[in-house]
């Protein structure tokens, strides 16, 4: 059994539902893929932003959330469509960035009337995916969390900057060293010494800098 490392301390992001949620619709779901699907899509639906908020399902099967619930794309897609069928989502097909593809918002009165307006062909734009936290980054490259790693996981996410963690852990992946401790060696180290590719981004600046506005000026 997959075990849970428990709530983290401090402040942490906060899913609002609706009361049916709990008092009409989980008595309602049989399926556990399903029941997974919908929370999923719903917490999604919380971080748009716009006018139309949805989720593409080209996003939703390549999710590694879902991904690591579920047993492949299929079955996503399967969960996707018992959410359809109960009413608990509805599904259009769009353009989305630029591409079609299919769309999912919650059948509610802002849904169903997002939906309206879907089919009268307006284009949409998905906002980029929430980042992952670090236990989510340890969990897809690494392996099951232990209670002392939950514990160094999150003074280091205190300490360093969210894309700083997520670019130590593709490092340390696309190195083959699939090991917090090596991944904690990266960011002491970029810490110490500042990461490469801000500094070189840096000493570009200053170049370009003094060139504007140094001896090389002629105007």
């Amino acid at each position: 059994m997959r075990t849970f490392s428990g709530f983290p301390e401090g402040k942490t992001g906060v899913v609002r539902l609706p009361e049916v949620v709990f008092t009409e619709l989980l008595p309602l779901v049989d399926d556990l893929d399903e029941l997974k699907v919908i929370l999923h899509v719903l917490y999604r639906l919380q971080q748009g932003k716009g006018p139309i908020r949805f989720v593409s399902q080209r996003r939703l099967l390549g999710d590694p959330v879902l991904l690591r619930g579920l047993e492949g794309p299929e079955a996503i897609r399967t969960a996707l469509d018992r959410a359809v069928e109960r009413g608990v989502l509805l599904q259009a097909e769009a353009e989305v960035d630029g591409r079609p593809d299919v769309v999912y918002l919650a059948n509610s009165p802002r849904g169903r009337a997002a939906l309206e307006a879907l089919r009268q062909g307006m284009p949409l734009e998905e906002p980029p995916s929430p980042r992952p936290n670090i236990f989510v980054l340890y969990e897809e490259n690494i392996g099951p969390l232990t209670p002392l790693i939950a514990e160094e996981l999150k003074e280091a996410e205190a300490m360093y900057p969210a894309d700083w963690i997520e670019a130590a852990f593709r490092e340390a992946v696309a190195l083959n060293k699939r090991s917090w401790k090596y991944i904690r060696a990266i960011l002491e180290r970029w810490h110490a010494e500042g990461r490469p590719d801000e500094t070189d981004r840096r000493d570009r600046e200053g170049d370009r800098r003094r060139y504007i506005e140094g001896e090389h000026v002629r105007w």
